[in-house]
């Protein structure tokens, strides 16, 4: 009898190291899988942690109620009621807890160490697309990106940098306000192209930025694909959908999974072209289809509008501070009529780990 409760003893030990040993790889493994000194983001507001705050555009979120549930409830111009996925990401790869604007006059030559964003807000690979509100095109935010290594140089010396810049995580995302503004909503390029004949020219315009910044050091980049855009409430709105029987839009849905057909494709072949990259394809269409077909998943209870106001039409200015807000943002995937919730980037976030690590 005491043999047994001896062994029984020795097994329960066993099984308590085993477990707190998983535990500690577990939470190690995501910083320790591969080590990124620096987080470098390009695109659009998905991305923008509030460089648009520094540029004469309305399309700013540096206002309640964006920024409700961020430390100490700042409106930073992050287009969410919190963090983004860079800010995620950055966490959870032990580089830093926030990735900040690059235009940021306050911006500290640690934050250049270790990374920043050049996105904007409202921008995309079509030049048509930034030229209404005055954002920043994905082609200048390679000329930000210059400026950005010129400090970094200054900073660390040339061999560093270059080591730096070679090291880094590099995510882009970018395109959705191209095929909105464009081509869905107002379809000025529908007079030169078809949808196919569209997306070629995106891609054309996505791969040049890619070669841009590879010549300029960058190796390791991740691209994020196109979101399922017919289920943005935005999008539900316009299309004069009444409240009560809003659906996602599948026509749209649809150009975004051959666009993301596409691009996977595309992003498949670079490495041959640029000796010594890794550019990787991020799948954001999928988890975010799944929020909306099965939200209580999640922890969802609205999916086809947001927090802000009616959720039906409110973004950037029209969401602001005399604007409502729902009470429990995390039981709603989006925030205003275009930008998921902290939430829903806490879970897409989870899976882009997983995805790449």
């Amino acid at each position: 009898m005491a043999r047994v409760n001896y062994l029984i003893a020795a097994l329960s030990l066993q099984i308590v190291w085993s477990l707190y040993m998983i535990k500690l790889c577990s939470a190690s493994d995501l910083k320790n899988f591969r080590s990124f000194p620096a987080i470098l983001i390009f695109g659009d507001s998905t991305v923008d942690t509030g460089n648009n705050n520094f540029i004469p555009t309305i399309i700013k979120a540096n206002y309640s109620p964006y920024g409700k549930d961020f430390p100490n409830h700042i409106a930073t111009g992050r287009f969410s009621n919190g963090k983004l996925i860079p800010d995620m990401v950055a966490s959870r790869l032990g580089i830093k807890e926030l990735v900040p604007p690059f235009l940021d006059p306050k911006l500290s030559n640690d934050d250049v160490k270790t990374g920043v964003s050049f996105a904007s807000a409202g921008s995309g690979f079509d030049d048509l697309t930034t030229m209404i509100y005055k954002v920043i095109p994905m082609m200048m935010q390679v000329d930000m990106f210059k400026n950005y290594i010129q400090r970094l140089t200054e900073i660390v010396g040339v061999d560093e940098s270059k080591k730096i810049i070679g090291s880094a995580l590099v995510i882009l995302s970018a395109g959705t306000n191209d095929f909105t503004k464009n081509f869905y909503d107002l379809p000025v390029r529908k007079l030169q192209y078809n949808i196919s004949g569209y997306q070629d020219f995106i891609q054309d315009r996505l791969q040049s930025f890619i070669k841009e910044i590879y010549e300029l050091g960058c190796r390791n980049i991740v691209v994020a694909g196109l979101p399922p855009i017919g289920c943005l409430p935005i999008q539900e709105t316009i299309s004069f959908q009444l409240p009560l029987t809003r659906i996602c839009l599948e026509d749209q849905n649809s150009d975004s999974i051959s666009y993301n057909q596409k691009l996977s494709k595309l992003l498949g072949n670079l490495p041959s072209q640029l000796h010594g990259s890794t550019i990787l394809y991020a799948d954001i269409y999928t988890p975010l289809i799944d929020m909306v077909n099965n939200p209580h998943k999640y922890g969802f209870e609205h999916t086809n509008t947001g927090c802000c106001g009616t959720g039906l039409a409110e973004v950037a200015p029209l969401c602001n501070a005399l604007t409502p807000t729902c009470e429990d943002s995390s039981k709603y995937l989006f925030w205003d009529s275009v930008h998921p919730t902290e939430a829903a980037y806490k879970f897409m976030t989870e899976l882009f780990l997983k995805q790449f690590l």
